[in-house]
């Protein structure tokens, strides 16, 4: 988008963003997702993500976030555990090796920096 912008982010709607194999650990989990902003160069990313009940892994980017609706537990590799749910922001540092256990279909808001 070239201008500024306001979204109702619990009807947004979504695109499907299939999950590698490799990164679930339990159940089937589904991803969808939106960008509503990228900068120039890419390095910028603003967005509506979701993820139902499962279990699943990830590397994380540079990201804070604010969820929207659900609730999860996130436990980061040699860090902190982290239990989010509606109103909770977090921030994952670049590189964070996290466990994502979803308990009710999660909807989050982030922004991301890559590089």
């Amino acid at each position: 988008m070239d201008h500024s912008f306001a979204l109702h982010i619990p009807d947004a709607e979504l695109e499907p963003e299939p999950l590698d194999p490799g990164q679930i650990v339990s159940g089937t989990p589904e991803v969808t997702g939106r960008v509503v902003w990228e900068s120039a160069d890419g390095r910028q990313v603003r967005g509506i993500w979701q993820i139902t009940p499962g279990v699943v892994t990830d590397t994380e980017a540079d990201e804070l976030f604010v969820v929207i609706s659900g609730s999860a537990t996130i436990e980061v590799a040699d860090g902190p555990t982290l239990a989010v749910g509606p109103g909770d922001m977090a921030v994952l540092r670049a590189g964070d090796r996290t466990t994502w256990t979803v308990h009710e279909t999660l909807r989050k808001a982030y922004a991301i920096n890559l590089g």
